[in-house]
């Protein structure tokens, strides 16, 4: 890994976790739940479809339909990547163990490189999901659409698992 696209790893790990510091005190009392990836689709604007994965981490509070997702997005096309470290809020609309409809939304930071200018930006990017839950034995499995609104904006078609925690 080239010097300076490790340093934008430190920088998208960096601002989750300085996210996840300036929650209100409520939000931090939210427990650990899950740990768990997702790959898809993604078609950004100007720029052709290509695969997208990201990792995510699952807090919640035990019997809430409310779930907080810090989360790290990669995609790469056309000589141009993005590395997005976001913080989502997601809430599922029937109790924990069925099958449940859910929608979301966050904030994110955008740490696109453009390769052929060597150009380098960072921008704040909004997210909106929604999508479909379903549970396993020590998991859950979803499909989700999502949406981000930034400098490059996005629409990804993404399908992952949550291995839930002790």
């Amino acid at each position: 890994m080239k010097p300076k696209a490790l340093q934008r790893w430190i920088y998208a790990l960096a601002a989750v976790l300085l996210v996840a510091a300036a929650l209100p005190r409520s939000a931090r009392a939210l427990g650990y739940s899950g740990i768990g990836g997702k790959l898809g689709f993604a078609d950004s604007e100007n720029l052709d479809g290509t695969a997208a994965l990201g990792v995510h981490a699952e807090l919640a509070r035990i019997g809430t339909r409310v779930h907080l997702l810090p989360n790290v997005m990669y995609w790469k096309v056309n000589g141009v990547r993005d590395v997005s470290p976001s913080l989502d809020l997601y809430y599922h609309f029937n109790p924990e163990g069925r099958v449940t409809p859910y929608v979301g939304g966050g904030l994110g930071l955008n740490f696109v490189h453009r390769e052929r200018r060597d150009r380098s930006s960072t921008d704040l990017g909004m997210n909106l999901a929604a999508g479909m839950r379903f549970p396993g034995a020590a998991s859950h499995y979803f499909f989700e659409g999502r949406y981000t609104a930034s400098d490059i904006n996005q629409f990804a078609v993404l399908g992952g698992v949550t291995f839930h925690g002790p």
